[in-house]
């Protein structure tokens, strides 16, 4: 079998077209990302996921969703549970931090419950960005809390209950976000504080949970570490930075390349980013002329990619924790008073 593209594509809808399958053939993405445009139905949701999975002729090829809760969600009632953004896991420290990280675990642990029955086996969760006050609120309540030491607790919590439902967790968005003036998806974000700051605050639930498998960067400047480029496309952030001072040896995505904080074409998006030492760029909106200008720039998965990539897959479990769902779901929903029952 031949080695996999250093990609992870989206597709346009709920079924993939004929075009989509005989690209995804051809150029072999690592994986895919499935976005509401992509949600109807259970039924519907497995097959496509088995469709995509077809075309790379991998059983277990990663499939990956955003599914955090709150405004970051993919699948919605009445089909799928509601569940509460990372914030409200942290509102519940008031009353006992050790109920906050058992409902915090709880809670991915029965969202990789939902995604494993549609064949879905990787989520964008958790987000360890510690947000700032004077920050944009693109991260807002996304975040578990104010504190580093809140955000790496809870977000190993949530990471821990997706790996003991088949899920693998990606720890976003490393080396952190929450100091961003600005929304990524719109424009550059540049963050000018001193490395002492950045390393004591925003890095630090990254160095905690360096150990996850997974990790998406952020397109974010720190003028402290490289004073031009964003962490996607910077060598220094992600060698210096996020490979040795944070510890991080899993596989490491981009995040979406379509987002305004990139510049250039996206051929030369996925190249720099490649370049910079990313192991694979994630591409989500499924624009085919965009997929195509993003492969022109994508080759296979590197040596060194590969081996983290196999390292990765070995951390699905083959037999989930055990779950009562019917009393999960039923303590889950008494932690918030059912304000998330829906």
């Amino acid at each position: 079998m031949s080695v996999s593209s250093a990609a992870i594509l989206g597709c346009a809808g709920t079924v993939l077209s004929a075009e989509e399958a005989a690209f995804f053939r051809d150029v072999r993405p690592w994986g895919f990302i499935l976005f509401k445009r992509n949600i109807e139905t259970p039924d519907q949701v497995r097959a496509l996921t088995a469709a995509l999975r077809e075309t790379v002729g991998r059983p277990d090829a990663p499939i990956l969703i955003d599914q955090e809760g709150g405004r970051v969600a993919r699948l919605q009632p009445p089909h799928w549970k509601k569940y509460p953004p990372g914030r409200a896991y942290g509102d519940l420290v008031a009353n006992d931090p050790l109920v906050a990280r058992e409902i915090t675990r709880l809670g991915a642990r029965l969202i990789a419950h939902d995604l494993t029955s549609l064949g879905i086996n990787v989520d964008c969760v958790p987000v360890l960005d510690v947000p700032d006050p004077k920050g944009h609120e693109i991260i807002g309540d996304r975040a578990y809390g104010d504190t580093p030491e809140q955000v790496a607790t809870l977000g190993r919590a949530a990471a821990e209950g997706l790996l003991a439902g088949g899920v693998l967790p990606i720890i976003k968005h490393i080396p952190g976000h929450g100091r961003a003036m600005s929304d990524s998806h719109l424009e550059l974000p540049v963050v000018k504080a001193k490395l002492a700051e950045l390393e004591a605050r925003d890095f630090a639930p990254f160095r905690v949970l360096s150990d996850m498998p997974m990790a998406m960067t952020a397109h974010v400047v720190y003028t402290a570490i490289d004073r031009r480029n964003p962490a996607t496309t910077s060598k220094k952030a992600i060698k210096k930075v996020i490979r040795e001072s944070l510890g991080f040896d899993g596989l490491l995505m981009s995040d979406d390349l379509s987002m305004k904080a990139l510049s250039g074409d996206f051929k030369q998006r996925a190249k720099d980013s490649l370049a910079a030492g990313c192991d694979v760029v994630l591409h989500c909106n499924g624009d085919m002329d965009e997929m195509k200008a993003v492969m022109a720039g994508v080759g296979k998965l590197s040596k060194e990619a590969r081996r983290r990539a196999q390292a990765v897959m070995g951390r699905l479990v083959k037999v989930h924790e055990p779950l009562d769902v019917a009393e999960a779901r039923a303590r889950f929903d008494a932690a918030f008073d059912g304000r998330f029952a829906g």
